[in-house]
């Protein structure tokens, strides 16, 4: 039975996913604004999603543990990031541009609340399923 819900939401739990670390990687587009020489970054949602869903995710990194107290993790990340073309060159070598950043921003800010909200109402009718 879990084996069944685990399906049922697997493909919103790696929308949504992508999502906020799309959100992160936009985030820290806009907060490097002002900063020379950085280099706007983001990912192609569709390709992400479907490497996902197929189960082709990226290879993990073993990271090194130098402490018996720090936490053990794997260094994965669930997509390549790749530098924006910007539209404009900026004279400090910064590719930054507010406008395509806010756009992108506010873009996938929708489509995570709309995932989100798909992800409720399937809840919701899976409960009203099996209530007497």
């Amino acid at each position: 039975m879990v084996s069944k819900l685990d399906q049922l939401f697997s493909f919103q739990q790696q929308a949504l996913s992508l999502r906020a670390h799309r959100q992160q990687v936009l985030a820290s587009n806009i907060a490097n604004a002002d900063t020379p020489n950085y280099l706007a970054r983001d990912f192609d949602f569709s390709a992400a999603l479907r490497q996902a869903v197929s189960g082709r995710g990226q290879d993990s990194v073993a990271l090194t543990r130098t402490s018996p107290q720090h936490l053990p993790g794997n260094g994965e990340s669930p997509v390549r990031l790749a530098y924006r073309q910007p539209l404009q060159a900026s004279a400090d070598g910064n590719t930054v541009e507010m406008d395509v950043e806010r756009g992108q921003l506010a873009e996938n800010s929708l489509f995570y609340e709309a995932g989100t909200t798909f992800l409720t109402h399937q809840v919701k009718s899976m409960l009203a399923a099996v209530q007497p």
